[in-house]
């Protein structure tokens, strides 16, 4: 088994010919996630790769939602956690962020999830009914 990076995974899901490194990269990306016995993604860097998503290359929620749901159902790459990374997509497609929403999504075992400066994300896991509740104390 081998694990990726972030940039490995947004080369195979971007194709960016405005980067003269695509070119090269790209083709030994695709190798990589499309004929590799084992892939790991691991959960830090499935969270940057929705960042470099949304926030570099301008995806909407749905379409960087799409993207990690296809990664999860290719058959020789291990999300880790991908309960919890699916349960973040579908709040994340609610209206939560995405790293809120893998942050509490692996915080299931717990009662209660508490940050001090993100009232936004607390007032829409409250409205969501997302478990464990989000609270500002």
């Amino acid at each position: 088994m081998i694990a990726v990076d972030t940039n490995i995974l947004a080369r195979f899901y971007v194709d960016d010919a405005a980067d003269p490194e695509a070119a090269r990269q790209r083709p030994i990306a695709e190798r990589l996630m499309r004929e590799g016995t084992g892939v790991l993604v691991t959960v830090t860097v499935l969270l940057e790769f929705a960042w470099v998503l949304r926030g570099f290359y301008g995806f909407e929620t749905e379409d960087s939602a799409r993207a990690i749901e296809h990664l999860i159902g290719l058959p020789n790459v291990t999300v880790e956690d991908w309960p919890a990374v699916l349960e973040a997509v579908r709040l994340y497609r609610e209206g939560l962020d995405f790293a809120d929403a893998l942050h509490v999504s692996r915080a299931g075992q717990c009662e209660r999830f508490y940050t001090f400066d993100d009232r936004k994300f607390a007032r829409r896991a409250t409205k969501l009914g997302v478990v464990p509740a989000v609270q500002v104390p």
